[in-house]
């Protein structure tokens, strides 16, 4: 099955490196371009791409803002958002508009496709370094603004393995750190999302800060 991907950057040239790398890849196809957030929103309605790979800083309509009109959306594409070390102030707030994951723009070219696939195929991505960034972001802020959740009707198992997805850790790497099956990590990542009323992975990661599960 080939993955369709739109690709909106305010940069050419990234547009174009990227597209090259896409088009030599099997199960990737790159079925537009957008510059800016706007016409991000147009080419996702008009293309319908499986993953819409955004950036967050453009000219006009953001990446978030674009992100929230695309995931509220009728259609199903999936948001990988585009962010560098400077971006911290913005990772919240596209999670809160429904990205499904985050790619560094110093990532290997290798991880940024596998990355695409895995967002693809339902799951969610956020690069350890990222999450670590996102938690030091929000423990930075004044005591009255940070957010407070009680998490009720989860085991103590699930509420380990919520720390653990909080903390960046894949399918793979919980089952290691878990000593279970990835099969049993995948059920107990999925138990979390129903019971929580989670979205997806991204959000299981706000509701560990929220709940104080997890720290700088």
């Amino acid at each position: 099955m080939t993955i369709r991907v739109l690709l909106a950057d305010d940069q050419q040239l990234i547009r174009t490196a990227l597209q090259l790398v896409m088009a030599d890849t099997p199960d990737l196809e790159v079925v537009g371009q957008a510059g800016d957030g706007a016409e991000a929103v147009e080419l996702t309605a008009a293309l319908e791409p499986d993953v819409v790979v955004m950036d967050i800083r453009m000219p006009g309509m953001d990446g978030i803002e674009a992100t929230q009109k695309i995931t509220a959306g009728p259609g199903k594409a999936q948001i990988l958002v585009l962010t560098t070390f400077d971006d911290d102030d913005y990772v919240y707030g596209a999670l809160q508009a429904g990205a499904a994951g985050f790619l560094v723009k110093d990532m290997g070219l290798d991880e940024i496709l596998a990355a695409v696939r895995v967002v693809a195929d339902g799951d969610a991505l956020i690069a350890p370094s990222v999450t670590r960034r996102l938690i030091k972001e929000f423990a930075g802020r004044p005591t009255g603004a940070k957010p407070r959740r009680t998490l009720t009707g989860i085991t103590h198992r699930e509420r380990e393995v919520l720390t653990l997805v909080a903390q960046g850790m894949s399918n793979t790497e919980l089952a290691e750190q878990l000593v279970i099956s990835v099969a049993t990590a995948k059920t107990y990542v999925t138990r979390l999302l129903a019971k929580l009323n989670a979205r997806d992975r991204v959000q299981l990661v706000i509701m560990a800060y929220e709940a104080g599960l997890v720290t700088p």
